[in-house]
């Protein structure tokens, strides 16, 4: 007889392994959303497991999933499958393994695979989740199309399995949440350079550098987003910076791409995006999460030269960093600060705007700075 899954534990296990991941994104807004549709409760008709009718994860989202037969149930059942198609599948009040050979994460696994996975993580017992999962790649070659090891999805892999009771993982180690925002000090000797304040051909050509890690350009650019931008710096999954010269060697800007907004009602509309169309197409867009003119610099029309030059050359760079190229840039204006100006100059798009919730606004009950949404397309 089949023993019911203990709901909370599923979710209890998800949720912690989010607030401690390194990165986000999709891969980790799809496990939130997963999580929370199970947290919610999977109700068969006529009874099963209690709900509550929390929802918010992310902007646009509030009221785009709605089922028309079965009211909360129908949408938290549309949402269960969206997340766990292939993974876990209802019988009364219990989930069920995952069968002899099922697609997970994109992988197609067999029980004799599994059989190896328990016995290899038995075999490592004081390995952490997130040493598993990079284990894991080496093992199975587990790769994006630049070569890099796809830890974060062998992690989301490895979660999924433990949540129908396939694998079991060592418990999670805490860590301080700091890692997400990063702290910038001041190099040293540093001074606010002399004001800029001319015309924007006596700074052209522009130098756009792209940020590698480690390099001083990089601590640079951290130092700045950090101490200048109102939001700070957050780095947030496949990235991009940029730090901006004039033709004198001046830093006169920064900009940070990262991942695209899992879901966002004005933008899918647009694009006239379903749930297959904006799974296929997220990995091309990446988000302009900041935008920074440096406070000292005062050129009239510089911020949409800069838009322009990084629109006409991400695609290179990010292929050069990640394999895959992009077809849309992003980005999220608060209404209340600033009028998008620089972006429509630059000729993006204004498609609309987010619905006035966080990513967190489980009972839609947070409200967060409505946003407009402009997009841009690179090729």
């Amino acid at each position: 007889m089949e023993q019911p899954v203990a709901v909370s534990d599923i979710v209890a296990d998800l949720l912690r392994d989010l607030l401690v991941g390194e990165e986000l994104g999709v891969e980790v807004g799809e496990m939130a959303f997963g999580a929370l549709a199970v947290f919610a409760g999977v109700a068969k008709d006529g009874g099963g497991w209690g709900h509550d009718e929390g929802s918010g994860h992310g902007e646009g989202l509030a009221g785009e999933r709605r089922a028309k037969d079965g009211g909360a149930c129908g949408r938290i059942r549309s949402i269960f499958f969206d997340f766990f198609t292939g993974l876990l599948w209802r019988r009364g009040p219990t989930i069920a393994a995952v069968e002899t050979t099922q697609r997970i994460q994109g992988r197609e696994v067999t029980a004799a695979q599994l059989d190896w996975l328990r016995g290899w993580i038995a075999a490592n017992p004081s390995w952490s989740r997130k040493r598993l999962a990079k284990e894991l790649c080496a093992q199975w070659d587990w790769r994006d199309n630049a070569g890099r090891a796809k830890d974060f999805a062998a992690r989301s892999f490895l979660l999924k399995l433990s949540a129908v009771g396939e694998i079991k993982l060592p418990a999670l180690r805490p860590r301080s949440r700091t890692g997400f925002r990063r702290k910038q000090w001041a190099p040293e000797g540093w001074q606010e350079p002399a004001a800029i304040e001319s015309a924007l051909g006596t700074l052209l050509p522009l130098d756009l550098a792209v940020i590698e890690a480690g390099s001083a350009a990089e601590r640079q650019w951290g130092f700045y987003l950090a101490r200048y931008h109102y939001l700070g710096l957050k780095v947030v999954g496949e990235n991009l910076g940029y730090l901006v010269r004039d033709r004198t060697g001046r830093e006169v800007a920064c900009l940070l791409f990262g991942a695209a907004a899992w879901r966002c009602a004005a933008r899918d509309q647009f694009l006239e995006w379903g749930t297959a169309e904006r799974a296929a197409g997220l990995s091309g867009i990446t988000n302009n999460t900041r935008f920074l003119i440096l406070p000292w610099v005062k050129v009239p029309h510089l911020a949409s030269h800069i838009l322009g030059a990084a629109a006409r050359r991400i695609d290179a760079d990010w292929r050069a960093k990640y394999g895959h190229g992009l077809t849309w840039l992003e980005t999220f204006v608060e209404r209340e600060r600033f009028r998008g100006t620089c972006y429509r100059a630059a000729n993006w798009v204004c498609v609309g705007q987010t619905k006035g919730r966080s990513r967190q606004d489980r009972y839609t009950q947070l409200k967060v700075p409505v946003k407009d949404v402009w997009i841009y397309r690179v090729r």
